[in-house]
């Protein structure tokens, strides 16, 4: 899944739950995403922080939530 992608993913979930913080968001975004995607974006956070070995589910909401405030770019 691109960033793109993964953007409006993010977009369309956060229009559903609009009361949920990003956090929260990100985690909606990765168990909807499966266990693949899960995966793919865990490794894709170790690659990040140059680990080894991580907790799936929550290293997979980092790397949602880190594409999400990347893109974002910094606020005013």
């Amino acid at each position: 899944m691109s960033d793109e992608e993964l953007i409006v993913e993010f977009a369309l979930t956060r229009l559903d739950h609009p009361l949920l913080d990003l956090e929260e968001v990100a985690a909606l975004v990765v168990r909807r995403a499966g266990p693949e995607r899960m995966v793919e974006f865990a490794g894709q956070t170790l690659v990040h922080r140059d680990e080894l070995r991580g907790a799936v589910f929550p290293a997979a909401v980092e790397h949602v939530l880190r594409v999400v405030l990347m893109l974002r770019g910094p606020r005013d």
